[in-house]
């Protein structure tokens, strides 16, 4: 759970930030104040998933690619933002909204195709399109499935809200 940045506080800044931080990150006010911003992360990205955006530090932009948790990000951060790469890189999970076209009766299954750990599956349904399931424990939070998904019906979270494929 993110709390608010002091830096952002005394900007007059009062909203959490939405943005995805890199994976094995710690939390996210400590990242704020912890990050000089020089953007060796984002050098470092095999898959070119971290950008610069708003305040210029990093985030995760899943529509540009997938997290392979390479940990090169980890690597060349020269300043104490992550935790150690043993740990698990974070909490995120796929999250399928209702606008999934499977759940509108349209035969669909891109994002199982691209998920490696196989965490999306289809349960065949009697008379019906098959809807997709999540595996919870299967999913990494990589985000492979969301640049595939036609209708950016997905996206990824910290907790189990809304959650389609629960």
């Amino acid at each position: 759970m993110s709390v608010l940045s002091r830096r952002n506080l005394l900007r007059g800044q009062w909203h959490r930030s939405s943005a995805i931080r890199p994976p094995w990150s710690i939390d996210e006010a400590q990242f704020i104040d912890g990050c000089t911003r020089c953007h060796a992360c984002v050098d470092a990205c095999e898959t070119q998933v971290l950008i610069v955006k708003g305040e210029g530090f990093p985030e995760i932009d899943f529509q540009r690619a997938e997290c392979t948790f390479c940990g090169r990000c980890v690597a060349a951060c020269p300043e104490p933002v992550f935790t150690s790469i043993q740990n698990q890189p974070w909490q995120r999970k796929a999250v399928m909204s209702t606008t999934c076209l499977t759940l509108q009766n349209v035969a669909c299954r891109s994002c199982q195709d691209v998920c490696e750990p196989n965490a999306i599956k289809f349960k065949l349904r009697l008379g019906g399109i098959a809807q997709p399931e999540l595996d919870r424990d299967s999913c990494t939070g990589c985000g492979s499935c969301i640049s595939s998904c036609p209708v950016q019906a997905i996206t990824t979270s910290e907790s189990d809200k809304d959650n389609v494929g629960k």
